[in-house]
C-alpha cells in the first residue's frame, strides 16, 4: 500500500545539459538533495519540471527515473498532463500511469480546456476515469499554465466522492479557500496541500497537510520544520514564516531558471539551462544574483537557528 503523498512535496526541477538534453546525473543528485532536505514525497513531471517543454518520451523517461531513484524511500507522484485533445490526453496519461508512480496527477485546466464550466469539467473527468487503471491513486493540480483553473466546491466534491483522489495541489493562494476545502475533504482521504508561500504557515494551521510551492527547490527542510512546528508560539516560527514568504517573492524573477542557478551554486547541476526560462535572468532581472545571495544567507541562518534549537531541546 502506498504512503499518502502529503507533507513537504517538492515540485521537481528537470536539470538539462548545456546542449538541451536531460541531465540524468544531475537528476540523481537532485533526488538525493530532496531526500536529505526533508522531502516527504516527490512531484515529478510538473510545471516546475518544464513539462510543457518536454516531449512525451522525455516525460515518460523522467517519471521512470525518478521512481527508480526514489527506490521506495518516499512516494512519487507525476503529471505530464498537458495535451489539448482528449485522445492525446489518453495516450499521455496511460503512458504516465505505467511508469511506476504512486499517484497520477490530473491538471484541472486539461479537464476543461476551454474553461466552459462544471459540465465540461465533469465530462473530462469521466473520460479520464474510464481510461486510467482503477487501482491507481489520482491527484489534482491547479496548474497555472496555460491558464489557472480553480476547482469550484461542487467540482472538489465531485472528485472527492469518486474515492480515487488522494491529493490536491491547491493553487488558490487564498487562506479561506484552503480552509473550506480542508473542511470539504472530510474523511475522504483527499488531502489539501497549499502551494503558496505567503500563507504557508497559516494554511498548515488550518489543516493543509504540507507544502508544495516552488521554493521547495531552495529550502524544503525549512518548510519541513515549519510544518512540524506550525502551531508553535515562538519567535523562531514567526520569523521563519516571514523569511519564507519574502524569499518566495523572487519567483517572478526567472523561475525555474532562478532555482537552477541556485543548484549550480550548490553543485547539484552543472548547467542552469532551462527550456522555459530561455533568457539570461541576470540581464533581465536586475540584482537577481545578489538576491539569491541574500536568500542563501537567510536559509543558512535559519538552518543554524533550527539546529541550535534542536541541540538545546536534546539536553
Amino acid at each position: 500500500m502506498m504512503k499518502n503523498p502529503h507533507g513537504i512535496v517538492p515540485v521537481m526541477l528537470t536539470p538539462f545539459t548545456s546542449d538541451n538534453r536531460i541531465d540524468w546525473e544531475g537528476l540523481e543528485r537532485l533526488v538525493e538533495w530532496y531526500v536529505q532536505n526533508g522531502a516527504d514525497a516527490l512531484f515529478a513531471v510538473c510545471q516546475s519540471s518544464e513539462m510543457q517543454k518536454l516531449a512525451l518520451d522525455e516525460r515518460i523517461a523522467l517519471s521512470k527515473r525518478v521512481v527508480s531513484l526514489a527506490d521506495g524511500r518516499l512516494p512519487v507522484i507525476a503529471s505530464g498532463h498537458i495535451s489539448e485533445r482528449l485522445d492525446e490526453q489518453r495516450t499521455e496519461l496511460l503512458a504516465m500511469a505505467d511508469t511506476g508512480i504512486d499517484a497520477l496527477v490530473l491538471v484541472t485546466n486539461r479537464l476543461d480546456t476551454d474553461n466552459n464550466g462544471t459540465e465540461a469539467f465533469r465530462h473530462g473527468l469521466d473520460a479520464v476515469l474510464s481510461w486510467v487503471p482503477k487501482d491507481l491513486a489520482l491527484g489534482l493540480y491547479e496548474c497555472p499554465a496555460p491558464y489557472r483553473r480553480l476547482l469550484s466546491d461542487e467540482e472538489f466534491k465531485l472528485c472527492r466522492d469518486t474515492g480515487r483522489f488522494v491529493t490536491l495541489k491547491d493553487v488558490s493562494c487564498d487562506l479561506e479557500t484552503v480552509k473550506r476545502r480542508v473542511s470539504l475533504s472530510e474523511d475522504s482521504g483527499l488531502v489539501v496541500i497549499n502551494a503558496n508561500a505567503a500563507i504557508a504557515g497559516a494554511a498548515m494551521r488550518e489543516g493543509s497537510q504540507g507544502f508544495a510551492g516552488v521554493f521547495t527547490n531552495i529550502h524544503p527542510d525549512l518548510y519541513a520544520w515549519l510544518y512540524r512546528h506550525s502551531e508553535e508560539e515562538s519567535d523562531l516560527r514567526r520569523d521563519l514564516e516571514i523569511f519564507l514568504a519574502l524569499s518566495a517573492m523572487a519567483e517572478p524573477m526567472g523561475y525555474p531558471g532562478l532555482a537552477k542557478v541556485y543548484h549550480t551554486r550548490l553543485g547539484t547541476f552543472l548547467s542552469a539551462h532551462s527550456r522555459a526560462t530561455d533568457y539570461s535572468i541576470a540581464e533581465r532581472h536586475w540584482a537577481v544574483m545578489s538576491l539569491l545571495d541574500h536568500i542563501h544567507a537567510g536559509t543558512e541562518y535559519f538552518r543554524q537557528k533550527v539546529a541550535e534549537r534542536s541541540r538545546c531541546q536534546a539536553h
